[in-house]
């Protein structure tokens, strides 16, 4: 039976935690939406097909498996609707996921509304500040993926520099860090100014769809995968496995970053 999963992390309540914004839900057409205080969507599940990435950030992120398809320990920081929850427990199957989100009434609207998958021994739900969730992990994750709002716009303690520190330290040797960021914030450039210091310049830029939202990732290793006739190929892999555009990922990712020919420069 699903329950509440145990931890022995005990969460540090982040200032201001006890003004978190409103949970609230909408549906329209088939499509079930999260909110945090605000008109903008947050999250979105197909009724009818849950699994489905139906906002295109989401598929954005889930580019790092262009370079990584074979992630064991996924860490995600922002539970919202459970879209990578439900997608990695469906098309993962030998990978364990965490979510940590330092809101209860979203962990506890994701449970009842959204369809999670079974907690147990391939995915657990901890109510955490992820910025501190991070720190407990050394060289033992293979893909951190941030996702984190407060409803008004990407959570302060989720940019720093530190916070970027810890991350890498989490991260396995071929790990990567995958953010979703709005490219219309004028603190944009400097989060990713800061993401190139701490990776040594290993960061790509993958914009989503629509929206303007980016998917950014950073690496601890050199990918191993840079040449575009390497990446199309495993791109055409993926799309038949896992149902994303994955070329047209590549496509963005050669449009938007240096680049020489025939390969990435990374």
């Amino acid at each position: 039976m699903a329950g509440r999963a145990r931890h022995p992390f005990r969460r540090r309540v982040r200032d201001g935690v006890d003004a978190m914004p409103e949970v609230e839900i909408s549906e329209v057409d088939g499509i079930r939406s999260l909110h945090l205080g605000s008109a903008t969507v947050q999250s979105s599940m197909d009724v009818d097909d849950p699994v489905r990435l139906v906002l295109s950030y989401s598929r954005a992120m889930m580019g790092f498996l262009l370079f990584n398809p074979e992630p064991r320990h996924i860490l995600q920081i922002g539970l919202g609707g459970g879209s990578f929850a439900r997608y990695i427990d469906f098309y993962l199957r030998d990978a364990k996921s965490v979510a940590v989100d330092i809101n209860p009434q979203v962990i506890n609207v994701a449970r009842a509304f959204f369809e999670l998958p079974e907690e147990g021994e391939r995915f657990e739900i901890v109510e955490a500040d992820g910025a501190d969730y991070v720190k407990i992990f050394r060289g033992s994750t293979d893909a951190i993926l941030v996702d984190g709002f407060d409803g008004l716009q990407i959570v302060d303690a989720l940019t720093t520099e530190a916070f970027f520190e810890d991350c890498k330290r989490a991260l396995a040797p071929d790990g990567v860090f995958v953010a979703n960021w709005w490219s219309g914030d004028k603190r944009y450039h400097q989060f990713v100014e800061r993401l190139l210091g701490v990776f040594e310049g290993r960061v790509l830029e993958l914009p989503s769809a629509s929206h303007g939202n980016v998917a950014v990732m950073a690496f601890t290793g050199s990918p191993a995968l840079t040449r575009f006739e390497g990446l199309k190929k495993r791109a055409e892999e993926l799309e038949a496995r896992f149902g994303l555009e994955f070329p047209e990922f590549v496509s963005r990712l050669k449009s938007t970053n240096l680049h020489s020919d025939n390969r990435l420069l990374i």
